[in-house]
């Protein structure tokens, strides 16, 4: 069955980082010595691990850190902060959009994560701690986790728009009939994006005005440029979506104006054999008294007719400007 804690360490609040095992997570876990440990949520042992070593957390706590379905939000309790973050799914044969939800525990003293999948920028934090470059207090942990996130969101969101400049380029080079579900896929991927930034930037914001004691001004720098990042990036998703409702729109009028010259040009030629139509099918009678039955030459006059018929009408739909 494993352990339900992925991994954990001892802050030296230097940068740097030693793994801890077994009993020392949660001897250190209570201790004023800073320390992180990173659990897996999906673990049985899981909640149990937390009400028997953890008891410092309330219920309310634990089952926000446990809860199947979550959104990004912050919630301020005495010293400490609950943080529910979202990143993007960069694991293998899974869509970036699907994002992945880390939720923490974070007080002056220590660091509790847990994870139902896997998340890069977790990875990426315990890799500076063991360079010695890591976070040196809690805040530190709280802006480098939240910078590594939006690092990652960063590119995904810039090939939205990338794709979107491709579409437009193809609609200029005659591509339109094959578009429709590339824009709608796009279109969708935007809408999901920002329904799980959207709250990080609020997220954000609150932090800033919380004005906690373990939170220093470079802190608060980090927090604020953070703040612009996201920003941007739903800026950015806002821009992809009403770019793609316009071009979807292009495209339908794209489609409809060559629907509409297609039933144009068909209805001309209807137009134009209507007549010639009706003469045949008048001459095509088998009764007697057809003019001509009994002149060999009588075909090709009719022919003749008939390419003066064709004409007239050409003559007459030019002057009506009808094409």
């Amino acid at each position: 069955m494993g352990d339900p804690v992925l991994f954990a360490y001892s802050l030296d609040q230097a940068g740097g980082g030693a793994a801890l095992h077994d009993g020392e997570v949660a001897r250190l876990l209570k201790d004023d010595q800073l320390a992180w440990a990173h659990l897996n949520a999906d673990h049985p042992e899981t909640a149990k691990w937390l009400r028997h070593e953890v008891t410092y957390l309330n219920d309310f706590v634990v089952n926000a850190l446990l809860a199947d379905e979550t959104r990004p939000r912050v919630v301020s309790m005495g010293e400490g902060v609950l943080l529910i973050l979202r990143g993007v799914n960069l694991n293998d044969n899974a869509s970036p959009e699907d994002m992945v939800s880390i939720r923490l525990w974070v007080d002056p003293h220590r660091i509790i994560s847990l994870q139902r999948r896997k998340l890069r920028a977790v990875g990426d934090l315990a890799a500076t701690l063991e360079a010695g470059k890591g976070p040196k207090g809690s805040a530190d942990f709280v802006t480098m986790l939240i910078d590594l996130l939006f690092a990652r969101m960063a590119p995904v969101v810039t090939s939205l728009g990338e794709e979107m400049d491709d579409i437009e380029e193809d609609i200029l080079n005659g591509g339109a009939n094959t578009l429709r579900e590339q824009i709608v896929s796009i279109r969708k991927k935007a809408i999901i994006f920002k329904r799980y930034m959207a709250p990080q930037r609020d997220l954000i914001t609150h932090l800033l005005e919380a004005k906690r004691d373990w939170f220093g001004e470079n802190n608060d720098h980090q927090l604020i440029e953070a703040h612009n990042n996201i920003t941007r990036f739903v800026e950015e998703l806002d821009s992809v979506r009403e770019r793609s409702q316009v071009i979807s729109d292009e495209v339908t009028n794209i489609l409809t104006e060559r629907l509409n010259k297609n039933m144009y040009a068909l209805s001309v030629v209807a137009a134009i054999f209507l007549p010639m139509g009706f003469l045949t099918g008048l001459l095509g009678v088998n009764v007697g008294g057809i003019p001509g039955a009994e002149n060999p030459q009588a075909f090709l006059v009719f022919c003749l007719l008939l390419a003066l018929v064709v004409g007239v009408q050409i003559l007459f739909f030019r002057k009506m400007r009808w094409f």
